[in-house]
């Protein structure tokens, strides 16, 4: 398919074939010079084809026309033959089409302009509202776990007057876990266009603890050892609300911060940062002030030692986590947690049994037990797992961290109107260490080559500046200058 030739003979045919077929190596610079291609023209016709498939373009219109002049000519030939570096349908069609439909250039340049300042707007718009939004819902996260946070540690502290038992309260409270894994599932179905099967989600989420899934082996290997600090990071925390208050409780905990960051360097090699280091020297130091004010009592440096351990194991767990499994999805991440609560209720369930019966924790009748208080602590302790682990989802992680340090003013706040707890100078000061550090942890690792960025910028705008104001004075005084300078006309005269 293609361009068709009639001709009205044998000879001129095979004249009008090699002639249409030889392209010249220099092109024409008049048009006589190819007046031969001009007379071939009119026994040229588009084949129905070509013209199906440019139906769009110009040139079928005019090669088709009835009218023929000599610049359409002109324009047809050059076309066809692209001489003088001619692109297809450029010069008549783009000529008509300016002349009826498209502005001037200057009007075009400043629609374009318009589309595209309206497209970027509506970019930055975008782009600000969906901060926005993750802004909002981190507030709303932070507000969750420092409720959670604060509100679960009064309420344990209040159970134990009734309810002497913490570890069996660790034990009650690890067994809420399993509900990880179905309001993972829940939430699935809810969001997720690719509906699964539970059955389904379940082998997939499974390949986190191998390729074979979770088998017997990985349950005692990847598992248990998880379920083991999971218990005694919780229980050393309930264990010391029992001997000291909670204010001193919930700062001391923030310290797992630091700890993690020295293990991490120690065990993963993660990188170092001087800036971190400080942080984890002011969390010692906070511990050591925090003993001081009480005076090292036993009652309070047991306290302390207690939340210092639980502390421990929290950062043991997260870098053990980090270095045996990696990171984990958020299906892997409720199974895994569901996981621990299964390894609880097989493993652990004895011991609370034990305890019972040697009467280390021992209540009168099941009765008596403040099944409201249990639940309440359980369920708010959850959420704040829940919020932990997943809040990431929905905003910054540096936020979720902010309702941890949040709920020690919170705690403090409540002890100083519940127990009438009196906060001493060497108190205060080590709850400011701590939250210090706790708040120096929480920078990024390029917070340094940002803040270089940021005073860069402010030199370069300063400078900038000066030369400008000293440009201003120097025209100012040389307006001044001429215009008390006597001219020289006065002189003449």
């Amino acid at each position: 398919m293609g361009i068709r030739e009639f001709p009205s003979g044998p000879a001129r045919g095979k004249s009008m074939a090699s002639g249409m077929r030889r392209s010249p190596d220099v092109s024409p610079r008049r048009l006589s010079d190819i007046s031969p291609q001009l007379r071939q023209l009119k026994y040229l016709v588009v084949d129905e084809a070509i013209k199906e498939d440019l139906k769009w373009s110009r040139s079928v219109e005019d090669l088709t026309s009835a009218s023929v002049g000599l610049t359409s000519i002109e324009e047809r030939i050059l076309r066809i033959t692209g001489y003088y570096g001619y692109q297809p349908w450029a010069a008549s069609y783009k000529r008509d089409e300016h002349s009826h439909d498209s502005p001037a250039p200057a009007e075009a340049q400043a629609q374009a302009g318009m589309e595209a300042g309206g497209r970027g707007s509506r970019c930055c718009w975008r782009c600000s509202l969906a901060q926005l939004k993750k802004f909002f819902w981190g507030v709303v996260v932070v507000f969750g776990v420092c409720s959670s946070w604060s509100v679960s540690t009064q309420l344990a502290k209040l159970t134990f007057k009734k309810f002497d038992a913490p570890f069996t309260l660790t034990w009650f409270a690890t067994n809420w876990n399993f509900l990880f894994f179905p309001l993972y599932y829940i939430g699935h179905l809810w969001k997720s266009t690719e509906k699964q099967y539970p059955q389904q989600r379940y082998r997939e989420c499974c390949q986190f603890f191998g390729d074979n899934g979770l088998t017997l082996k990985a349950f005692f290997t990847k598992a248990a050892p998880f379920g083991v600090l999971w218990i005694l990071t919780n229980y050393l925390y309930l264990h010391a609300i029992k001997k000291i208050n909670t204010t001193d409780v919930s700062v001391l905990f923030c310290c797992n911060k630091a700890f993690v960051f020295l293990l991490s360097w120690i065990v993963l090699r993660d990188r170092f940062m001087g800036v971190r280091i400080v942080a984890a020297i002011l969390a010692i130091a906070g511990i050591v002030m925090m003993t001081y004010a009480d005076g090292f009592h036993s009652h309070s440096v047991i306290g302390i030692a207690l939340v210092v351990g639980s502390a421990s194991m929290s950062a043991l767990y997260k870098v053990l986590f980090k270095l045996l499994l990696g990171s984990a999805k958020y299906g892997e991440a409720a199974l895994f947690l569901s996981v621990l609560a299964v390894f609880n209720i097989l493993f652990v369930t004895c011991i609370p049994v034990i305890l019972y019966f040697t009467k280390v924790e021992y209540w009168s009748s099941f009765d008596a037990i403040p099944w409201g208080s249990i639940c309440g602590f359980s369920v708010l302790l959850l959420t704040f797992n829940i919020l932990l682990n997943f809040g990431i989802a929905v905003t910054y992680p540096t936020l979720i961290s902010l309702g941890i340090v949040l709920s020690v003013p919170v705690n403090a706040v409540v002890d100083h109107y519940s127990s009438g707890i009196d906060f001493n100078s060497f108190r205060v000061i080590a709850i400011v260490i701590i939250g210090l550090g706790f708040l120096l942890l929480l920078l990024p690792e390029e917070w340094d080559e940002w803040l270089i960025k940021l005073l860069t910028r402010l030199k370069v705008r300063k400078k900038e500046e000066i030369p400008e104001g000293n440009g201003d004075i120097v025209s100012g005084l040389q307006n001044k200058s001429r215009r008390t300078r006597p001219s020289m006309s006065s002189f003449t005269h």
